[in-house]
């Protein structure tokens, strides 16, 4: 039995998406999320998952950002990015995050459930067209608009994270909460922030990163 995760802020996608999934026997869903920080929090609770089909923009914390949270804390999961979006940084982005495939949310039941095997085989499934657009990345690679300006601050992703909860004017507590993590670990990184950008303060930090298009 495959057990399977769907992670996505729309009801009637996660509805259409498990009804694709339950089309063939060996495969149940054992839970479904609304966004990444919830799909970790239920990981955390229980993680014997074989694969997480994951959405990419949603609120909170996008599948992106999650996949990269999950492939370090539970390495064992495979995860297959089920969107609408189709753009090279998005899919870029995925692949550098450690998603194990890239899917199109009109893929048909059949293809879906091969793309799940293969995956869990240790395949890399893709759309066809998702895999030709790869292809093109990696040969042609692009920089895209943020990614010189990230590399030259030296920022990480989680710090990144901080900064993006900071603009929003969120308290320490309650990106802790929301990132989850200690508000100690929270200070620690802004602390690192203020460092790397230079700045002396919350305002400065959130102005400078804006600025140079990194949040």
């Amino acid at each position: 039995m495959i057990k399977i995760a769907l992670v996505d802020d729309n009801s009637f996608l996660i509805k259409s998406t498990a009804e694709k999934v339950s089309f063939f026997d060996d495969n149940v869903v054992k839970f479904t999320a609304i966004n990444g920080q919830d799909a970790i929090e239920k990981l955390e609770k229980n993680h014997n998952i074989d694969l997480i089909l994951m959405d990419i923009e949603m609120p909170k914390m996008n599948g992106i950002e999650a996949t990269e949270i999950i492939k370090n804390k539970f390495p064992h999961i495979k995860i297959i990015m089920l969107t609408v979006f189709d753009n090279d940084e998005n899919i870029f982005k995925s692949i550098k995050a450690g998603a194990d495939g890239y899917l199109l949310k009109e893929v048909n039941p059949k293809d879906l459930n091969q793309g799940i095997h293969e995956t869990l085989n240790g395949g890399a499934t893709m759309t066809p067209s998702i895999a030709m657009k790869t292809l093109k990345l990696f040969r042609n690679p692009v920089v895209f608009k943020n990614q010189i300006n990230k590399e030259q601050y030296n920022l990480t992703i989680r710090e990144i994270e901080v900064l993006e909860q900071l603009s929003k004017g969120l308290k320490y507590n309650a990106i802790a909460d929301n990132l989850i993590l200690s508000a100690g670990t929270i200070r620690k990184h802004v602390e690192n922030i203020y460092t790397k950008l230079q700045v002396h303060n919350k305002l400065e930090a959130i102005q400078k990163a804006k600025n140079n298009n990194l949040i």
